[in-house]
């Protein structure tokens, strides 16, 4: 089940119906619900200026090898000033 926010692009006749016409179900955030999403849209965030912005991936194959390698940085070798300057895998596996 897709999850969505209500921005117009969610929220348009054009885009429900054509969800709802597959046979899918829809789920969207409730208003105001914003800070819901703040850490997966942090993560977003540097994971596009840290990464997919800087090596201008050329192919799927290429995305995929880089955005791998990023994860495993991100999650383990990357400080977080929101952790008290851990990795997210010390906090978790702690």
């Amino acid at each position: 089940m897709p999850n969505t926010d209500q921005g117009s692009q969610f929220t348009s006749n054009a885009f429900t119906q054509t969800v709802i016409g597959k046979d899918i179900r829809l789920s969207m955030d409730s208003r105001g619900r914003a800070l819901d999403n703040l850490f997966i849209e942090r993560f977003w965030r540097s994971l596009k200026y840290e990464d997919v912005y800087l090596k201008g991936y050329q192919s799927i194959s290429e995305l995929r090898a880089g955005l791998t390698e990023y994860f495993y940085f991100y999650n383990n070798e990357r400080f977080h000033q929101s952790l008290n300057y851990k990795t997210p895998a010390e906090v978790y596996f702690n």
